[in-house]
């Protein structure tokens, strides 16, 4: 009798197969990193060939890990970074260019192509979404646009498109033999593509970015049978696909109208829960669909994105070598007592919620001969709070509705500076549950729903406990000044590419 639910997480720089039991607890986890390919700056690319390579991996590794077979399995779900784009031969399953990153900036100039013709804001009515380098559809149009003869085959139905969700789930269906080009509502309404209130591909934004319909998925409910595995996972029900960050917010089980949380990833992502209808943004958020199970409407969301959170630990890991390993981030910079007048605005990509600001990039201010690695690296984890409190304010101009406490997951939540702070930015406790990783949870709570593991939402609600809270321990007029200095860094960010 199947026992558990699985869950294969396929993030930015690494790719897991997480499996959960009843309560929503890990039985077996493992995880692989993936390179990281910058071909020009601005630009950011991934080998999809690599990345089924290792989600092949980490399945295998996972389920021998926990002693596990197929069968042990009720429902596999997909959570995935969203708006990483990958085009394949229909026939071959062969990737004609490496995946373009959510991050990527390559396609600044088609985005403001668009933007001439109606403004940023031109889709925002049907697609929620501003004209930004950020988004799926555009990369798509680059690709079709810069390999020889892919918009003409992409025509004639020979290639596929897929962000990763269906780059997964049509390799792990059996790819060129059979395997099923789909995805779901979350990862769709990210594309620029999708209307809001279809929920369809919608012929206008088609044809005004440059993308064929004969290459696109079909979009489903984010809860519902997608197909069975092929391989380690044989005959498994694939029932479930959440985009990570909708995921995070399932798997928070934050089912009820004003209920938030918080991911610390790569990036850093607030989403809030608008209900059945969807909330239009006038303060730089965006409005998405937050899941949909099948059988019952799409329940929407607002959304602020920041691009570069966890992303800066690595970098100053990777390219400035100041920590051997991300853990060493916050012993770093607990041997000073602040920041020392050093602020860091992580730009790389220009700037995303509540900006919007492509023409962003980092910056370190207020450098002086005292400041040390140990600043930097506060600065770094402070610049996070930062980012978090301007989308946080955004979000309670946009809902009417003041947060009175934080839900937050993801790997940076372990740092315990780092949430301190976080609660001293945004005056509200910040509270983490006893399952962090979120992500993984979430889909595996869509895929279990699906094939009745769990009976509905009060199953997944009980699930859910508080393991740590921070309280602020500031005053207002302490936090306000660091916010004001913040901003005055941001305000050097712009105007450089």
């Amino acid at each position: 009798m199947a026992q558990y639910v699985g869950s294969l997480d396929q993030g930015t720089t690494s790719t897991r197969f997480m499996v959960f039991d009843r309560r929503g607890r890990v039985v077996s986890s493992y995880q692989e990193e993936h390179r990281q390919i910058f071909p020009r700056p601005g630009w950011v690319e991934h080998d999809a060939d690599e990345i089924w390579q290792r989600s092949q991996l980490v399945i295998d590794e996972s389920l021998e890990r926990g002693g596990l077979r197929a069968s042990d399995l009720a429902a596999v779900g997909i959570t995935n970074q969203r708006e990483t784009v990958v085009v394949w031969e229909a026939a071959t399953g062969k990737p004609i260019h490496h995946a373009i990153v959510w991050q990527d900036t390559r396609t600044a100039g088609l985005c403001d192509q668009l933007a001439a013709q109606g403004g940023p804001d031109r889709f925002r009515s049907k697609t929620g979404l501003p004209l930004a380098t950020y988004f799926s559809g555009p990369k798509v149009s680059w690709l079709l646009d810069h390999i020889e003869g892919a918009r003409a085959r992409a025509e004639a139905g020979e290639l596929l498109f897929g962000t990763m969700d269906s780059w997964e789930l049509w390799n792990l269906t059996g790819g060129p033999a059979g395997g099923r080009h789909l995805t779901d509502v979350t990862n769709a309404s990210r594309t620029l593509l999708m209307n809001l209130a279809t929920l369809d591909w919608d012929d206008g934004l088609l044809r005004a970015i440059g993308v064929p319909r004969a290459m696109l998925p079909e979009i489903r409910p984010s809860s519902g049978l997608y197909g069975h595995a092929f391989g380690a996972l044989d005959g498994v029900p694939v029932a479930g696909i959440l985009g990570d960050q909708q995921a995070a917010l399932f798997g928070q089980v934050c089912f009820d109208v004003g209920e938030a949380k918080n991911t610390y990833g790569t990036g850093c992502f607030m989403l809030l829960n608008t209900g059945s209808v969807p909330v239009y943004s006038e303060n730089g958020l965006l409005t998405t669909v937050g899941y949909q199970v099948e059988g019952q409407p799409p329940v929407y969301a607002l959304e602020g994105s920041i691009a570069i959170a966890g992303a800066l630990v690595q970098w100053l890991r990777d390219n400035l070598g100041i920590i051997e390993s991300a853990l060493e981030v916050e012993a770093l910079a607990r041997t000073v007592d602040d920041n020392g007048g050093v602020y860091f605005v992580p730009a790389f990509s220009g700037l995303f919620a509540p900006h919007w600001r492509s023409d962003a990039r980092g910056i370190i201010a207020g450098l002086t001969r005292y400041a040390t690695k140990g600043h930097l690296a506060r600065a770094a984890l402070e610049a996070t709070a930062y980012q978090t409190r301007e989308v946080l304010e955004a979000m309670n101009l946009d809902s009417g509705v003041d947060l009175t406490s934080l839900k937050v997951d993801g790997g940076m939540v372990f740092n315990e500076l780092l949430m301190q702070f976080q609660a001293d930015q945004v005056g509200v406790p910040v509270m983490r549950p006893v399952v962090a990783e979120t992500t993984a949870l979430g889909s595996a709570y869509a895929a279990g729903l699906a094939v009745g593991y769990w009976d509905g939402f009060d199953d997944l609600r009980a699930n859910w406990g508080l393991e740590q809270e921070w309280r602020p321990s500031t005053t207002a007029t302490a936090r306000d000044e660091l916010y004001r200095q913040w901003k005055k860094a941001v305000n050097r960010t712009l105007d450089w590419a």
